[in-house]
């Protein structure tokens, strides 16, 4: 059976928000899920930023993450290739990857070129859940996480804006988006 990585950072932020270009990912959340949305296994690392490596108060209250937790991270240039190997043990039967929405993929995209990374997700196929989501339930416009699992008649697992959290949330709401 095919297997879907779902995955969903956590960035340095402000109120108001920054540009992609200035945020850096400070954790990374992941869930290996068949089509079923059954986790299989998972990922979860925190890490630490170097651009700007004191979180704003906006970001801490927001994540949940605290300056200790990023503190005592690896920068991503260290954290990817753990998160690589990880995968790599899954590669043969990955499917595709998604993410609620398409920051994460245009992160991790920047993260790749900047620091010269190489990643499996590069040749495997991105869907932007969010996106599939709203076209499956025929919305005019696509909702939060929150609200398209309160759509589906769920709530929310656990602490929101936490990565790997965000992650198995997401990860359940993929059979809604695949064809029985």
């Amino acid at each position: 059976m095919p297997h879907w990585l779902v995955i969903d950072l956590e960035a340095t932020t402000d109120e108001g928000g920054w540009p992609v270009t200035e945020m850096e990912i400070i954790e990374i959340g992941a869930t290996l899920v068949d089509r079923k949305g059954r986790e299989l296994d998972s990922f979860q690392r925190f890490v630490r930023p170097l651009r700007r490596p004191l979180l704003t108060p906006f970001c801490r209250e927001l994540t949940h993450i605290t300056q200790a937790n990023v503190d005592g991270a690896e920068p991503l240039g260290e954290v990817w290739p753990s998160f690589e190997r990880w995968l790599d043990q899954h590669q043969a039967r990955l499917e595709g990857w998604a993410s609620w929405g398409d920051y994460d993929r245009k992160q991790l995209v920047q993260e790749w070129q900047h620091l010269q990374l190489d990643s499996i997700l590069s040749r495997v196929p991105h869907m932007n859940l969010k996106q599939r989501f709203a076209k499956a339930r025929r919305l005019e416009r696509p909702l939060g996480l929150n609200g398209a699992l309160q759509l589906a008649g769920m709530q929310f697992i656990g602490q929101q804006h936490r990565a790997l959290e965000d992650a198995r949330n997401t990860a359940r709401l993929l059979p809604l988006v695949f064809p029985a």
